[in-house]
């Protein structure tokens, strides 16, 4: 299947590619964060990524820009960077590895199944509502602790526990929609 150039270039993969390219520039400047402006900044640069997310989709459906280029660059762009913030407060907070841990096993699952599915001739219709809601949390509260690096321990885990509840409500609700998947 030959894919038309335009398709690489319409406005919501375009947003798509700027996020791919915030990444090492976010990761940069996280890591080389000194003063508190530093980490606002890095914080910024989160919140841009996470707009430009929300952002493509709407565009991508307003001005008829669904393409297939589309769909698998905008969940790729979106893994990649919620897999750098994760990375990058790894190094602060000690407990960030339930996050990751949930975050690869609802990945690893979500991308097994859809490829079993596929082969099925079976496809995922796009991303459901408990599916943004865990990425808007995701976005709010890992952009809070990249901010924000002197907050109190105890509220630090807190964001880091909302984060996980909603990653784990998320994968079990995908869960119960590739079951429905696999009785048809």
């Amino acid at each position: 299947m030959k894919i038309p150039a335009r398709d690489f270039f319409t406005i919501p993969n375009s947003l798509s590619y700027i996020r791919l390219l915030l990444i090492p520039v976010f990761m940069v400047q996280y890591l080389t964060a000194v003063e508190i402006k530093d980490y606002y900044i890095a914080g910024m640069i989160v919140v841009f990524s996470g707009l430009t997310d929300l952002l493509d989709g709407l565009i991508a459906r307003k001005l008829n820009q669904i393409t297939e280029v589309g769909k698998l660059l905008d969940p790729v762009a979106d893994k990649l960077t919620q897999i750098a913030v994760i990375i990058c407060l790894m190094s602060r907070y000690e407990k960030m590895w339930i996050v990751i841990l949930l975050f690869i096993a609802k990945e690893l699952f979500m991308t097994i199944n859809a490829i079993v599915l596929y082969r099925q001739g079976k496809k995922l219709d796009g991303a459901k509502w408990f599916g943004k809601i865990s990425t808007a949390v995701f976005y709010a509260c890992m952009t809070f602790l990249v901010a924000f690096p002197s907050i109190q321990p105890t509220s630090a885990v807190g964001l880091m526990i909302i984060t996980a509840f909603f990653l784990a409500l998320s994968l079990l609700l995908y869960g119960r929609e590739f079951f429905r998947m696999y009785q048809k």
